[in-house]
């Protein structure tokens, strides 16, 4: 019997934020019963522990939709480190955590509220602006005027480790309104080479920025993701690629997701400069909610 935990990430309330599940000691398990699992589940991505396989790296995390498996995600990261450190009080991190996105750093801090939870992503590749033909199939998938887009900020398919589209859009309104179509979508995933798609609307109303975003990605069985680790991380990178984020130093700013779902959350993006190289560092909490058994032996609600 496999114990896979509950864990919402991205937040410290009870069914808001990402849910994820986590597999804390899957050394025995082949990728196979891993995606039997996953699916199984049901959450967007279920991760798994393993030993490590090399001396440059603490442990082996890996990742599965109930579909397929990706190389990294944000929340099922934060769920599965704090996890560890709230069943154990682990307090040997930082660790180096082995992903289909390299080896990446994963630092667990307490104070008063908890466990924070932060991680490094992987190295920044930003690929071409989508084209007029490309912009036309996006709009029409998201039910989009071409004035809905941000004025100055195009479309850009950028990767933490997982790629996204970061597509700026014109408010919080325009975002809470989108009704995309999934055929849609998923069609123009193909064409592209990228299966998530993240509009995000800017709000400096309170003189610091914040960003709400939205993530659908239907061609991996996601209509849409409630608080996204990887589409939010390349936001931060996109803001500073086109001047948003004018980098000298350090620069930390929250991003919300999940509201129109009912399930709201914020991770907490940190861009820093690293002898010319951008590093992106996404945070959050998590909390608990139960646990599921593979196979079944009983009736758990999830």
């Amino acid at each position: 019997m496999v114990t896979i935990h509950i864990v919402d990430a991205f937040t410290d309330t009870p069914e808001t934020g990402n849910r994820a599940g986590v597999v804390l000691d899957a050394g025995a398990l082949n990728a196979t019963e891993m995606q039997d699992i996953a699916a199984f589940a049901g959450f967007s991505e279920t991760a798994f522990v393993l030993p490590a396989q090399g001396p440059d790296h603490d442990l082996q995390v890996r990742y599965f939709t109930p579909q397929i498996e990706v190389p990294i995600c944000g929340h099922a990261t934060i769920a599965t480190h704090f996890l560890r450190a709230s069943i154990s009080g682990d307090s040997s991190y930082p660790l180096n955590v082995l992903t289909g996105a390299g080896i990446l750093p994963v630092e667990v801090s307490k104070d008063d509220q908890g466990f924070r939870v932060s991680m490094t992503q992987g190295a920044v590749e930003y690929e071409p602006l989508l084209d007029t033909e490309e912009l036309d199939l996006l709009a029409a998938a998201l039910g989009l005027e071409q004035s809905d887009f941000a004025d100055g900020l195009p479309a850009q398919i950028v990767s933490t480790g997982h790629s996204k589209v970061i597509i700026p859009i014109q408010s919080r309104d325009v975002l809470d309104g989108l009704e995309p179509d999934a055929e849609k979508l998923t069609l123009l995933s193909k064409k592209i080479g990228c299966n998530g798609f993240f509009p995000v609307a800017l709000d400096k109303s309170g003189g610091a920025l914040e960003t709400n975003g939205r993530m659908f990605a239907p061609a991996i069985g996601i209509p849409e993701d409630p608080v996204t680790g990887n589409a939010n991380g390349p936001t931060g990178a996109y803001l500073v690629k086109h001047g948003i984020i004018q980098l000298s130093d350090s620069f930390s700013y929250p991003g919300h997701q999940g509201h129109k779902m009912g399930k709201p959350g914020t991770v907490f993006v940190t861009l820093s400069l690293e002898r010319e190289d951008l590093i992106v560092q996404i945070a959050g909490r998590a909390v608990r909610v139960g646990e599921l058994s593979h196979p079944p032996n009983a009736e758990q609600p999830h």
